[in-house]
């Protein structure tokens, strides 16, 4: 049923994170560009809210894997701050964590317009001042438009995206994180000397039967690439779902 739930998932998806290929999500609401360019919204996945709300966009998965994630950030995440979040999809991630860190300043972003009007009507509806005006960013940009972060968070972006997008991922944060900040990324990953859960193997087949640059990437290697940057090694915390929470920190 999982690798069935993760099949639907993939379904019609538009990358959230970068440019030409999808960036969001093992459980996630996602958008899909086509070959034509076009984009749509998997319906699916997406639950659109009442009249009253109509921008506002529900990610089930979400409400399984807020909670836990939250845990890890409360060890990672400074006391103050200005936070980015990549890839912000639906927004309610960052409304969630922007709730229980009233003290930080969070920055959500996405090359969407229908995800960023999502964000939108959740920062609204929560009554936060705490976060920022989304931002339409593609993680692809050659140049980051950001300076002096005191945190990133990125949620299931790696794994669905080309390996260029990491290596920009890890270039773009390097630059714009302050000494000592961490890169926060969660999501699924092969580890060497570690089995790889059935569940996992199952979709990493499916994501490269989709994209041939798409799957599970090697922990090691992201590490490596992550280090040749200017990060220290990761520290590794195992999640539900066969999910890990990896956070480099700026050397």
């Amino acid at each position: 049923p999982r690798t069935r739930r993760n099949a639907a998932l993939i379904r019609g998806r538009r990358s959230l994170g970068v440019r030409n290929g999808p960036g969001f999500a093992k459980q996630r609401y996602t958008l899909h560009r086509v070959r034509d360019g076009s984009s749509h919204l998997d319906s699916a996945l997406l639950r659109r809210h009442t009249a009253a709300m109509p921008d506002r966009i529900t990610a089930p998965a979400v409400a399984r894997n807020r909670d836990p994630i939250l845990e890890v950030l409360r060890g990672v995440l400074p006391e103050s701050g200005k936070i980015l979040e990549i890839a912000s999809g639906s927004g309610e991630h960052i409304v969630h964590f922007a709730r229980h860190f009233p003290q930080l300043e969070f920055h959500p972003t996405d090359p969407n317009e229908r995800a960023v009007a999502s964000i939108k009507a959740w920062v609204k509806d929560s009554g936060l001042e705490n976060i920022a005006a989304p931002l339409m960013f593609d993680v692809m940009e050659a140049k980051w438009p950001f300076k002096k972060l005191d945190g990133i968070i990125c949620i299931n972006m790696i794994h669905i995206s080309p390996w260029r997008a990491t290596e920009v991922l890890m270039r773009g944060a390097a630059s714009a994180l302050k000494h000592g900040a961490p890169l926060y990324l969660y999501g699924p990953y092969r580890r060497r000397g570690v089995p790889t859960a059935p569940s996992n193997e199952e979709f990493d087949q499916y994501l490269r039967a989709q994209n041939s640059e798409w799957g599970l990437r090697n922990l090691e290697i992201v590490s490596i690439l992550a280090q040749s940057v200017g990060f220290l090694k990761p520290e590794i915390t195992d999640m539900p779902a066969n999910n890990l929470s990896v956070v480099f920190r700026r050397s």
